[in-house]
C-alpha cells in the first residue's frame, strides 16, 4: 500500500492504477472505491485497525481510540475527546476561513465551528461570540 495526498490535501491511499487516490476513510468501508477494489482487500480489510498501514490511522488521547488519519484535523470531533483536533502532537493549523474559534457548545466541534452557525439566534460557544462577536457566514 502507498500513502499519497488527496485532492482535499489530506493523507489517502493510491489505487492500483497509480492515478486515483482516494481518501483514508474509504479504505476497508464496505465499498469498493478503487476501480480494482483493492481499497477493500481482505490482506488489508481482515483486522481493521492492526492490519491497516500507519499512514491511513491516527491513534486518540484514548489508546484504545483510533480514526483514519484523514480524520485528524478536520474541524470534526471524530476521538470524541477533541484530542484529534486540539491536542499538542496533532498540530492542526488554526482555523480556516469558513470557521470561527470559539469555546465550542457543540460536541461535534471543539475550538472551532463553521461560520454558518453564527449568528443564528442558537448558542454554540461557551462565551456566545457565535451570537454576538462573529461576522457570520
Amino acid at each position: 500500500a502507498q500513502a499519497c495526498v488527496t485532492p482535499t490535501n489530506r493523507t489517502g491511499f493510491l489505487c492500483h492504477d497509480q492515478r486515483s487516490c482516494i481518501p483514508a476513510s474509504r479504505v476497508c468501508d464496505g465499498f469498493r472505491t478503487c476501480s480494482h477494489g483493492e481499497d477493500e482487500d481482505d490482506s488489508l480489510c481482515r483486522d481493521v485497525p492492526h492490519s491497516l498501514p500507519s499512514f491511513l490511522v491516527a491513534h486518540c488521547g484514548d489508546p484504545a481510540s483510533w480514526i483514519y488519519s484523514d480524520q485528524k484535523c478536520d474541524g470534526t470531533n471524530s476521538c470524541g475527546d477533541c484530542s484529534d483536533e486540539l491536542s499538542p502532537v496533532t498540530l492542526c493549523p488554526p482555523c480556516g476561513p469558513g470557521w470561527w474559534r470559539c469555546p465550542s457548545t457543540v460536541f461535534k466541534y471543539c475550538d472551532c465551528i463553521p461560520r454558518s452557525l453564527c449568528r443564528d439566534h442558537v448558542q454554540h460557544c461557551s462565551d456566545w461570540s457565535d451570537e454576538y462577536s462573529c461576522p457570520g457566514p
